[in-house]
């Protein structure tokens, strides 16, 4: 049986710490599927296609891994690939406590749902989409400011992205 797994985020934008988890869990199993997550109720800086494409280049050189957008619940998705894990990445004891929650309710809706916790590279423990989503709001454009947080294949995309809107 194939270990398909999927990691969910709104990725608004996609990061380092984003891409390290992608890295370490796609050579755990034999698809991760990235979710793009489309939340209504949320005020992205980027829109869902735009997130897409973003994780999409980020990750084109990493062959199980596959790029999806959706708008539902993860489990519902989780069921229409085939997966039975949920990638997780864990920064602090917040992070934990949340994702603990979100994995028992996940178990309840679908039984098949394993969570699987991958912690922070210490590196990483800083890096957020909120803190470059603040970044970008007060004009930070530089390459080399930005390299610290997302991945350089994105970086102008990011930046000329964010200009159009």
């Amino acid at each position: 049986m194939k270990k398909v797994a999927v990691f969910a985020g709104s990725f608004d934008p996609f990061t380092l710490g984003h891409l390290d988890v992608v890295q370490r869990a796609a050579k755990l199993f034999d698809t991760l599927w990235i979710l793009v997550a489309q939340n209504s109720s949320k005020r992205n800086m980027f829109s869902a296609e735009q997130r897409k494409g973003f994780v999409e280049t980020a990750v084109q050189k990493i062959p199980n891994v596959r790029v999806a957008s959706f708008e539902g619940l993860t489990v519902d998705f989780m069921r229409q690939v085939g997966a039975q894990y949920l990638v997780r990445g864990i920064r602090n004891s917040s992070d934990l406590d949340f994702e603990q929650s979100v994995a028992w309710n996940n178990k309840a809706l679908y039984g098949d749902a394993e969570s699987v916790f991958l912690l922070s590279a210490p590196e990483h423990l800083s890096v957020s989409s909120s803190v470059v989503r603040e970044l970008l709001a007060n004009g930070v454009k530089k390459k080399t400011t930005l390299s610290k947080f997302v991945p350089g294949s994105i970086i102008n995309e990011i930046v000329r992205k964010k200009g159009d809107r």
